[in-house]
């Protein structure tokens, strides 16, 4: 529907063939009703009614093609242009609107290609992390050792790592506050220091502390890092902790059948300038069949569709059904199939580590 200033253009259209279809009736009544006459009569309505044409053509059909062409052009993937306009009719409108439409493309397309571009390094980010995780898990005489991982995003805040040296064994399991980048590129840090310091030091307290000490200048404070240690002496066969706020250990001991639930004990690293008063190495005894169930809180925190916490419980029960009959690989597996059971179709919130040890 016209608007006003589209109405009185033909109105003031419409006037002007008024005013000259009657001057040509008078000018046919003052030469007479010949045949030259009605001539004229024709020639001025053939003008007008051309005027009519050119003056819609000029005015509604080409400002609108205008804007259907660019239409065109986007709907077609190609460049398009802004459509320049000062009406203010139903025209006007639709240019405004369409400006306003591929202005709101252009931005949402920018958005994408950001977010695309970030994806794409997430996915470079995530493929360097997966070379500091290690791609071999060591297996001793004395010792049967079973990993998993699973991040919750491309670049997880889990960590965990297996250091040889000739006279130990240091295995520990590591959680970063939160996940994404952040969280990633602190786990790639404490990586790095825990193998410098486990080739430097010759027991698993000074790692801890050093990693803590170092590690606490490069962080915020609202970022640390959970941490517990295991470390085995080959020669003295025996097995030692060092815990840095981390979730508690669980020791199966098969010949009861019952849970040692021990307090990992520490403070997060980075969350003291120094962890000397606060690292301390303990000892624990292990007989043959025993096993050692190191883990994130992701396992523990993992969510049903009722918002149910799988839980530190539901965990011991699973390795207390399945200690006694199957060794380190079955237990781990196990584990694995009844998380995922309980969590169903629900997305995963945070990124899941588990570590078992058999004792052979």
């Amino acid at each position: 529907m016209l608007n006003r200033s589209m109405f009185i253009k033909f109105l003031l259209s419409f006037l002007i063939f008024a005013v000259i279809l009657a001057g040509a009736f008078w000018l046919m009544d003052y030469l007479g009703t010949g045949e030259m006459s009605l001539e004229i009569v024709l020639m001025f309505f053939c003008i007008m009614a051309l005027y009519v044409f050119v003056s819609f053509f000029w005015f509604v059909v080409k400002p609108i093609r205008s804007v259907l062409s660019q239409m065109q052009l986007v709907m077609n993937g190609k460049k398009f242009k802004k459509v320049y306009t000062r009406r203010v009719d139903e025209v006007g409108v639709l240019a405004n609107f369409f400006n306003q439409m591929t202005q709101s493309f252009t931005e949402v397309a920018d958005d994408i290609q950001d977010r695309n571009r970030i994806l794409d390094e997430l996915a470079v980010a995530a493929e360097l992390q997966k070379e500091i995780f290690p791609d071999e898990v060591p297996q001793l005489d004395q010792l049967k050792i079973v990993a998993k991982n699973r991040p919750a995003t491309e670049l997880g805040g889990d960590s965990y790592d297996f250091i040889e040296t000739k006279d130990k064994l240091y295995m520990y399991v590591g959680d970063v506050t939160g996940h994404g980048v952040t969280a990633g590129l602190i786990m790639a840090m404490v990586n790095a220091m825990i193998d410098s310091f486990a080739t430097t030091y010759t027991n698993a307290r000074d790692v801890m502390i050093q990693t803590n000490n170092h590690i606490k200048k490069y962080v915020k404070p609202s970022m640390y890092m959970t941490l517990v240690m295991l470390c085995w002496d080959k020669a003295a066969k025996k097995m030692t902790y060092v815990g840095g706020g981390h979730e508690h250990i669980l020791v199966y001991r098969k010949a009861k059948g019952e849970i040692d639930d021990i307090v990992s004990g520490g403070t997060a690293l980075g969350m003291t300038e120094d962890a000397t008063a606060t690292a301390v190495e303990k000892e624990i005894l292990l007989a043959p069949g025993d096993l050692v169930v190191l883990y994130t809180d992701g396992i523990t925190e993992a969510k049903n569709e009722s918002e149910e916490l799988y839980g530190l419980e539901r965990l011991k029960s699973t390795i207390l059904d399945y200690g006694q009959t199957y060794t380190a690989a079955g237990v781990s597996h196990h584990i694995a199939t009844d998380l995922s059971s309980f969590v169903g179709d629900e997305s995963q919130i945070d990124d899941m580590t588990l570590i078992v040890v058999e004792k052979t």
